[in-house]
């Protein structure tokens, strides 16, 4: 069976759901809506999301959104013990993943992401963009340690928490900021460029997101 999800390929939260489907080695037609694509206000998307966002995902009967719940719903439903261990194991990963989903992503997206890409740039002070180094300095700094020497957020075996751990950090590593000197955080996602699913769904340009003005 293929699965199908709504969304445009340069939303993060879309490429946690596509990069977890690649890893399970799940089909999935993907289609373009959001952003440009617009789609994502018709009576059709709303009643199966009505927030209006994406991602929407549908396996059969199944229709799910919130990226992170879809990522637990493939990974129970389609991952092995390594992918989605038992619950003992799986909780104080889960701590890690939705943490990143409350603490990490939000001030990635509003301190550095958006500033630098998606505001106008005679806005960008270096107040704004500080402040936001900052704050990443201290969260990635405790990502890092979680890590440590890894190779994987929970030891040996690579599970859904880095999906949730690792999708930003195409983005975080590619954008011109002051990052903090994190040698565990530059390996991980070193391993994490290696794996062809997050080369093909999260290594993808966001040029198209660019303030473009008014």
């Amino acid at each position: 069976m293929t699965l199908r999800v709504w969304g445009r390929a340069t939303s993060v939260n879309v490429q946690a759901v596509t990069w977890c489907a690649a890893e399970l080695g799940l089909a999935v037609e993907r289609l373009d809506v959001g952003h440009v694509h617009g789609g994502n206000d018709t009576p059709e998307f709303l009643g199966m999301n009505p927030m209006g966002k994406v991602p929407v995902l549908r396996d059969g009967e199944v229709v799910m959104f919130e990226s992170a719940a879809i990522v637990r719903y493939l990974a129970a439903r389609y991952g092995d013990a390594g992918f989605w261990p038992e619950a003992a194991r799986r909780g104080p990963l889960d701590t890690w993943a939705e943490w990143v989903k409350t603490a990490l992503a939000p001030a990635f997206l509003f301190g550095v992401f958006y500033p630098l890409v998606r505001r106008d740039p005679a806005l960008l002070t270096p107040d704004v963009l500080r402040s936001g180094e900052q704050e990443m300095a201290v969260l990635a700094g405790m990502l890092a340690r979680r890590i440590g020497a890894g190779p994987w957020i929970g030891g040996e075996t690579f599970c859904w928490a880095d999906i949730m751990a690792g999708h930003l950090l195409y983005r975080y590593f590619d954008l011109p900021f002051a990052r903090a000197d994190l040698p565990e955080l530059e390996a991980y996602y070193a391993r994490l460029c290696t794996r062809p699913a997050f080369r093909d769904h999260v290594m993808v340009s966001y040029e198209t997101l660019r303030f473009k003005g008014t």
